[in-house]
């Protein structure tokens, strides 16, 4: 029986603490929107990452990346291009060289 009592009087004392709490915070609660959205979409924080999501995303969707990618890989070949091709004219050079050299000797 003491222990019915104890268990009563805490469970009494605990839901008079949160009615308590209930009525104090009841102002904020009615203020509330009733549809279950909450403003905080409006904080420009969150607009701001929202904003830099979406550009994100067009650039996935253009298709930005893999222009940017593939003329760089288009530059870099053309670079290589004009390297191998100094390389081969001076080949050709020495062995013209070497030709007028032994023709000259003979």
């Amino acid at each position: 029986m003491l222990i019915e009592s104890i268990v009563l009087a805490i469970f009494v004392v605990s839901l008079g603490g949160v009615l308590l709490i209930l009525i104090r915070k009841m102002p904020v609660l009615v203020e509330l929107p009733q549809n279950g959205k909450t403003s905080i979409r409006n904080h420009h924080i969150i607009l701001n990452i929202e904003n830099r999501i979406k550009k994100i995303f067009v650039l996935f969707e253009k298709q930005i990346f893999w222009h940017r990618f593939l003329s760089w890989v288009k530059v870099m070949t053309m670079k290589v291009e004009t390297k191998i091709d100094h390389l081969l004219h001076k080949i050709r050079k020495k062995a013209q060289k070497i030709d007028s050299e032994l023709k000259d000797k003979k």
